[in-house]
């Protein structure tokens, strides 16, 4: 054993700093990659958590409702209701507008009153006339007593002259006077002619200063009031031509300007289907009536006129209207109409053809539905089981799921 101060012992208690130093392994949960996965998976479940409660943005349509004569459509117009019996009633007399009996919208009958200009003048010239007339057939009765007088006179004077009662010249004073009264008689035939016809002429000036209906017709606008000046030539400040427009609602056509390039497909008798804009589930049939021989050529286009065979009180004048002309009339089933909607909204679920219906107001939420596909109609497909007004997701994601919250995507 080596003593306490031996110098050798004392070596051996150096620390050897050229030897590498001894690493201790830390815990695992010191490790800072495992805190680094540890984040991404807390952060990628909350990802997948928000993802799904997030609303898809999605496409969203309606199912409408359609009629299956758009597929008999062969070419769609526009144009605008017009009456092909219009008139803008006036007087043939000027005048002051004494009464007026007529109000827009108002239905008159042919010949009927329906305003009137101030006449006391006319009517006090006609009743003048007719006095005329009066005196005239007075004065006529009178001319024929008288005849009858002389042709009496005569008749004595002759009996008498061949029992030489008389002389000659008596007889030729009876005959004169006779031939005289005969004569009286036409002058006074012809005045009376002549009364009578100047009473037609003031019955006639009177009969204009009352306005009548041309036709039977509706009372479309109203263009004068009591107290304006109406005259045949509008031309003068402070006057008016027309006191009412009125349009026959028998004689009803829609106007439409159809291109050059198409009028081949359209011929006199053609089968039409009038939608007025003001209504849009009114739907006429009607036909082609004309084609007008002129060409715009500043629109390069045609009128096209097509009659209503179906009336309906709501057609008014000037109303838009839109025409589809059709390439066969339709049979009233495929005048009623059926739901339909774009066919990028009916997807495969299972082998069969469903469709997203979204749900909810606040949340929307979609709910798979099947659905019965049947044929077109124009770009439409005709669904059943659904009701027009229906929204439903136009081109659904792969992803999107039943029930899944959805919100209409931003355009």
């Amino acid at each position: 054993m080596a003593p306490a101060n031996d110098p050798s012992s004392l070596s051996k208690l150096t620390i050897d700093r050229t030897a590498a130093p001894i690493r201790r392994r830390r815990p695992l949960w010191q490790r800072a990659w495992v805190w680094l996965l540890a984040l991404v998976a807390v952060g990628a479940t909350a990802a997948l958590v928000s993802q799904r409660g997030r609303p898809l943005p999605v496409e969203i349509g309606s199912v409408v409702s359609a009629y299956p004569t758009q597929s008999l459509a062969i070419l769609n117009a526009t144009g605008r209701v017009s009456a092909a019996r219009r008139a803008s009633v006036s007087s043939k007399a000027t005048g002051r507008l004494e009464w007026l009996g007529v109000q827009e919208g108002q239905r008159v009958q042919e010949g009927e009153i329906i305003a009137r200009l101030e006449n006391r003048d006319v009517a006090a010239q006609r009743e003048q006339a007719a006095a005329s007339v009066q005196a005239a057939q007075a004065n006529l009765v009178q001319g024929e007593a008288e005849l009858a007088d002389a042709e009496q006179a005569y008749k004595r004077a002759q009996d008498l002259a061949q029992k030489s009662f008389v002389s000659d010249a008596s007889v030729d004073t009876a005959a004169a006077r006779y031939h005289k009264a005969r004569a009286a008689i036409e002058s006074l035939k012809a005045q009376i002619a002549v009364a009578q016809a100047n009473l037609r002429v003031a019955t006639v000036a009177l009969d204009q200063t009352l306005i009548r209906a041309p036709f039977a017709g509706i009372v479309l606008t109203k263009s004068a009031n009591v107290g304006d000046i109406v005259t045949p030539f509008s031309s003068a400040s402070g006057t008016t031509g027309a006191v009412v427009t009125m349009a026959d609602m028998s004689t009803l056509e829609v106007e439409a300007d159809v291109s050059e390039s198409s009028i081949a497909k359209i011929a006199p008798g053609q089968p039409a289907e009038i939608q007025l804009d003001a209504f849009a589930d009114l739907r006429l049939l009607g036909s082609v009536s004309r084609i007008v021989p002129t060409v715009d050529r500043s629109k390069a286009t045609l009128l096209v006129k097509v009659r209503f065979d179906e009336t309906d009180p709501r057609v008014l004048p000037d109303m838009s209207a839109k025409i589809a002309f059709l390439s066969r009339r339709p049979e009233p089933a495929e005048r009623i109409a059926v739901a339909a909607l774009r066919p990028e909204a009916i997807v495969k679920r299972d082998g069969r053809d469903a469709v997203f219906v979204v749900q909810g107001n606040e949340r929307e939420t979609v709910a798979l539905t099947a659905v019965a596909a049947g044929p077109k109609v124009g770009d439409l497909v005709r669904v059943d089981r659904l009701a027009p007004g229906t929204r439903v997701v136009i081109r659904p994601p792969a992803r999107l799921q039943d029930g899944q919250a959805v919100a209409a995507a931003k355009k």
